[in-house]
């Protein structure tokens, strides 16, 4: 292997012709994350591999460990995770936020069985669930000391269980709390029980390419979740593809601040940086949620000399409100993702800082990354250009039919990152793997609607669902939320359709503003109809909210606007029967509209007012269902 076949030059958008060139196969990737892992600690052994900060305020407290050492705690890990049971095709969840010992517990799963990250802020039936489409037996989670709210989910998971092994918080000193037994159910401290275990070597089977590495669940915040399967080989060319940056040479720093139950923690900030001996530096459990850390976040940045950073754009927002106090210019650009970047953030954050940001484009069943920018080589309304070795194109919505360049559509993705599928049960051999509809002939469906450019660049439209379809007339919300944005009080918008009688939608905004804003919301509607390029498009109402609803890994989450606009219309059409109550539920994906109806109310007159909108209903009486 020679550098120039592992690291081709890859700088500039003009790069991708001649690194496609070589087949992926001829790059000696390693054949699973522990084997990547594994080089990393042969050649750079002594050398930084994460600094853990225990929290803000005490950033200058961290935990490190160098590749050896991590090499060495991963093997420890593992097994202990062998002794207790676990094999090659066996989850192992965990549940925790961030902290020195959930890196090399992550990997560690990976390498004795199969890792199934959790994330501790879903519903109690919903971990039940995801526990259950697992198999998981054993669960590596968060203490008291670490998570109170996530260990009292724990253990009332635990009856699931065989094992509960207890992380505690970095750099924590002085004696454990003592754990409380948990009837049929091992429960110990995984340092402690791992601490005699060999450090030198695993003694269970080495996962190889084809092996599951990890089960991400997927989803919002309702419905029920789903887990995307990663192989081995999903994860270590995905990581590989983001590595091979030219911008970032071996021994660069990168911050990491997202939960290790997103796909983008893993692979951009924990898998990426094992390839060039890259350091990571990890914020505390609550990373980017942590209030502390914005005020010393430059601090950081500057002790750590921090090269590169990944968020999400509302991070961004609020970094371009903290002043600059230190020296930053080590930090070369920062990687922005997981939803829409507004045109505002972006000027805001790059005019106040100096820094560019770069936009990229993935989602899970691609394993992570699709599409990354070029700070040099900027090109606006993009999302950037299609990572090597992984093919894209756009399709009718319906039929599937491939469509020319520059028209809007379907997109699918192709290639060594796209999932095997997500786990619809077990049999006695694997797990049962299903792509749900989304995998044809292996092509991934999105669900996003774009268009490329003949160099592999991609225009994002939003999403299929997000779209607002007035009258037959299709409307992209982002051309609502970049006006509204504009204005110097908004500091977020979303823009959704709500159901209208005549046009069976028009577009409704939500927005946040400043502290102290004087603008109304008709001064807002105002704006938006002079800026908004579409007069169908501009919004006829607009809402505003303390906070934007988000998922849980801080995306936009647009149902429930939706379900808010649906309430509102709905309630103003039955406005003239007295006593009626209107709500709206999110049901796997679509909004209901509930109505409870008083005894004296004529039934058929609210269904007769109801038909006129194109909304599922659900009618219910006063004292009866």
């Amino acid at each position: 292997m020679t550098a120039a076949s592992l690291w081709p030059r890859y700088a500039e958008p003009a790069d991708l012709a001649a690194i496609e060139a070589v087949p992926l196969t001829e790059r000696s990737l390693p054949e699973s994350t522990y084997a990547l892992l594994q080089r990393a600690a042969a050649w750079w052994p002594d050398h930084p591999a994460t600094t853990v900060l225990p929290e803000a305020a005490r950033w200058r407290e961290p935990v490190r460990r160098t590749f050896g050492e991590l090499l060495a705690d991963v093997h420890r890990y593992a097994n202990l995770l062998r002794d207790l049971g676990v094999r090659r095709g066996d989850a192992v969840a965990l549940m925790s936020p961030n902290c020195a010992d959930l890196v090399p517990a992550t990997l560690a799963a990976q390498l004795a069985g199969v890792a199934a990250p959790l994330n501790g802020g879903l519903s109690r039936d919903h971990l039940g669930e995801l526990l259950r489409l697992s198999g998981a037996r054993v669960l590596i989670t968060a203490g008291p000391e670490l998570a109170p709210e996530t260990w009292v989910t724990a253990r009332t998971l635990a009856g699931e269980l065989d094992v509960v092994l207890v992380l505690r918080p970095t750099g924590a000193a002085g004696a454990p709390a003592a754990l409380p037994a948990i009837d049929g159910v091992r429960v110990g401290y995984l340092a402690d029980l791992a601490a005699a275990h060999d450090a030198a070597d695993f003694a269970g089977e080495r996962p190889v390419a084809s092996d599951l590495a990890a089960l991400f669940h997927t989803g919002g915040t309702t419905g029920a979740p789903k887990l995307a399967a990663h192989t081995h080989a999903n994860e270590v060319a995905d990581a590989w593809m983001i590595a091979a940056n030219s911008l970032l040479d071996a021994g660069s720093v990168v911050f990491a601040a997202l939960p290790l139950f997103h796909v983008n923690a893993l692979v951009v900030t924990l898998l990426a940086p094992l390839f060039k001996g890259q350091h990571a530096v990890w914020a505390g459990p609550l990373g980017y949620r942590e209030p502390a850390l914005y005020g010393e976040f430059w601090k950081i940045v500057e002790h750590h000399r921090i090269a590169a950073m990944s968020a999400v754009p509302t991070v961004y927002a609020v970094l371009a409100q903290c002043p600059v106090d230190a020296d930053i210019a080590s930090l070369r650009f920062a990687m922005v993702g997981a939803s829409p970047l507004p045109a505002a953030v972006r000027e805001g954050f790059q005019t106040h800082t100096g820094v560019t940001l770069v936009e990229g484009y993935g989602l899970t069943e691609a394993t992570c990354a699709s599409a990354r920018s070029f700070p040099d080589a900027p090109r606006p309304g993009t999302v950037g250009q299609r990572l090597p070795y992984q093919r894209m194109k756009v399709v009718h919505p319906e039929t599937r039919e491939e469509l020319p360049r520059g028209e809007t559509g379907v997109l699918e993705i192709s290639g060594p990152t796209v999932f095997p599928g997500y786990v619809v049960g077990r049999d006695e051999n694997a797990y049962v793997l299903d792509g749900l509809g989304k995998l044809s002939d292996g092509w991934l469906n999105t669900g996003d609607l774009a268009r490329l450019e003949a160099d592999g660049f991609v225009h994002l439209a939003g999403r299929v669902k997000d779209l607002i379809i007035r009258g037959g007339h299709n409307i992209d919300p982002a051309m609502i939320e970049d006006a509204l944005l504009t204005h110097s009080q908004v500091t977020a918008a979303g823009a959704v359709g709500r159901p209208d009688e005549h046009a069976g939608e028009v577009p409704v905004a939500y927005v946040t503003l400043t502290s102290g804003a004087t603008a109304t919301e008709a001064d807002l509607v105002a704006w938006a109809a002079d800026r908004v390029p579409e007069r169908a498009a501009a919004p006829k109402a607009i809402t505003v909210l303390d906070a934007l609803p988000v998922t849980d890994v801080g995306k936009p989450y647009k149902l429930a606007l939706r379900a808010d606009a649906t309430r509102r219309a709905i309630a103003e059409a039955l406005a003239p029967f007295d006593g009626v109550t209107v709500d709206a539920v999110i049901e796997d994906g679509t909004v209901t509209a509930t109505i409870t109806l008083p005894s004296d109310v004529d039934e058929s007159k609210v269904r007769a007012t109801l038909g006129r909108y194109t909304v599922p209903t659900r009618l219910t009486s006063q004292g009866r269902p």
